[in-house]
């Protein structure tokens, strides 16, 4: 018999639903206010079996809180995730026909680009060759900005990247729509954007950033994991997660 939902799991969800995504760091500390509120055990290791517990009473309306890796940093989040709907169609509420169009010619550009980037101009260029009701440039740049400010969207120096509640929410839909083209990531076996790509042509496979650092840490001579070939590209340094708060 899976535990009781009470009223720590209720606040924890409502804050997830709030937010849309938190880090692991955030989770953990959301976990022990809801359990301190609430005066429940809180016991630090049992994070994910708390929110199995709400995710028990999430499946009959399918919704899940789903863990994820964030690309750039490789530090784990956590998201609230609808399963019924595998496409862009659940931002529908938000957003209307033409400007999904458009974030969908925005995912075309990151999936087909290697470095799962794309710039604003060419998402701009784009919005030229829309089927529906075709934005106005100031228009798609405040979209743009929203799709940042809703999370969907990572941007820096006028690029723009898939965020990490992106590739979590639509990842049954990113795996369908570009089968051909996505490749998973060698070491962790999660959706590979932002990485780097072994260069034997042979190989081509690929490997998160963090990833990288992590696997290589220490070997004085890289080799791919797959093919064996040298490794050229510079390995970056593991990015440790922020302190937690003592509990």
């Amino acid at each position: 018999m899976s535990p009781q939902m009470g009223d720590s799991h209720r606040r924890f969800l409502q804050t997830i639903m709030a937010n849309g995504i938190i880090s692991e760091r955030e989770a953990s500390s959301l976990y022990r206010h809801c359990c301190e509120t609430h005066k429940t055990q809180h016991t630090p290791d049992k994070l994910d079996e708390f929110i199995d517990t709400i995710n028990s009473k999430l499946q009959p309306m399918f919704m899940q809180i789903r863990k994820g890796m964030c690309e750039d940093s490789g530090h784990q989040h956590y998201a609230l995730v609808n399963t019924a709907m595998t496409d862009v169609t659940r931002m529908s509420s938000d957003y209307t026909d033409n400007e999904l169009e458009l974030f969908r010619k925005t995912m075309d550009l990151i999936v087909a680009s290697e470095s799962g980037t794309t710039s604003s101009t060419d998402i701009l260029n784009s919005a030229d060759t829309m089927s529906s009701k075709k934005l106005k440039k100031s228009e798609a740049e405040h979209l743009l900005n929203r799709l940042v400010h809703d999370k969907w969207l990572n941007e820096k120096h006028g690029e723009y990247t898939l965020s990490t509640r992106c590739i979590i929410e639509m990842e049954p839909y990113i795996r369908t729509m570009y089968q051909d083209q996505v490749k998973l990531c060698q070491i962790c076996h999660n959706i590979a954007f932002q990485c780097q790509i072994c260069d034997n042509p042979k190989c081509c496979i690929k490997i998160h950033n963090p990833c990288v650092a992590k696997y290589f840490k220490g070997r004085t001579e890289p080799r791919c994991p797959a093919c064996d070939d040298f490794w050229p590209h510079e390995i970056p340094e593991v990015r440790q997660p922020h302190s937690q708060s003592k509990r």
